[in-house]
């Protein structure tokens, strides 16, 4: 491992990876941030004779961190029955298009050490697949995530699930047959037009306008957390769903709408007084906005505030 200086900046050197794998796995910053820093705790609680006859720091370190999050998993299900409403993962700002706006918030620029900083915005991360990856089992969802995601070979995978690396890959094999089923394909640019369609129309309050932008078999999910009044069931079908946020619009003044990437896909930031109140997310089929998951929890919302100002 060479000098001990050299091993130190090799575990240090692991974070970012390790919270990328985290946040996919658990849908949350804060509890990626605290599975990693359970990781590093259990390492830097072992002898140093025993670090030292570790090969791989960093593949113990993913190792630790991906039971850390199975066990996480397994609870979670437990938890959320508990959680007041829709339970959603926690949304990602994308910081350099924040900066870009010119919105650098009142704490100054971003902190690199901030969790939400070292996230990786790519397909793995949007709202869609994330909802996804929330209907797998905890096993399922770390083979997958593990193998397909991050390339992680189904030997090492079997050492964090405690399974065979065949059950291993019949796991990522089932998880991938409900990504098949579930993902859509839309470019960029395409749902950025539809979701400014959506922006305008609820700017101006125009029923008509939202909706013809959604599919008629549309559902929009709100996550308020029990903090703030929202819908606790799924609103559905398209016309309900426009009404719903027209009756919001009115009961709101003062609210401004902005397009935002949220989790690397185009979305909408509601705020008010530069204080952000939701964030918005959309899967969008053959031009029309199929979901809406919209986070109002504060907590969730935690990454945003500095960008708000």
């Amino acid at each position: 491992m060479g000098t001990a200086k050299t091993g130190t900046d090799e575990i240090a050197g692991e974070r970012r990876q390790l919270i990328n794998v985290a946040y996919r796995l658990l849908g949350s910053v804060t509890e990626a941030e605290d599975a990693v820093q359970d990781a590093y705790a259990r390492w830097y609680a072992l002898p140093r004779s025993r670090r030292e006859e570790i090969l791989s720091p960093g593949a113990w370190l993913t190792t630790v961190t991906g039971r850390i999050c199975l066990d996480l998993l397994g609870s979670a299900r437990a938890r959320r029955e508990r959680y007041v409403g829709a339970w959603l993962p926690e949304p990602l700002p994308d910081r350099t298009e924040w900066d870009h706006a010119g919105g650098a918030g009142p704490t100054g620029p971003a902190d690199p050490a901030d969790p939400a900083d070292q996230i990786v915005l790519d397909e793995s991360v949007a709202m869609a697949f994330l909802i996804v990856l929330e209907s797998m089992t905890p096993a399922e969802r770390v083979a997958f995530v593990l193998h397909d995601v991050f390339r992680y070979p189904f030997a090492e995978i079997a050492d964090v699930l405690g399974r065979t690396p065949a059950a291993c890959k019949q796991l990522a094999a089932s998880a991938r047959r409900r990504v098949g089923l579930a993902r859509t394909a839309v470019t960029a640019t395409g749902q950025a037009d539809v979701v400014r369609h959506v922006k305008e129309a609820w700017e101006t309050k125009d029923i008509a306008a939202l909706v013809a932008v959604l599919n008629p078999a549309a559902v929009m999910t709100a996550d308020g957390g029990g903090m703030v009044g929202t819908v606790l069931r799924p609103v559905e079908g398209g016309a309900r769903i426009a009404q719903y946020m027209v009756a919001i619009a009115d009961k709101a003044p003062g609210l401004e709408l902005l397009e935002r990437s949220v989790n690397g896909v185009p979305g909408l930031v509601a705020q008010r007084a530069g204080v952000v109140m939701t964030v918005a997310s959309f899967d969008v089929c053959d031009g029309r906005v199929t979901r809406i998951w919209a986070v109002r929890n504060p907590q969730k919302l935690r990454p945003w505030a500095r960008e708000a100002g």
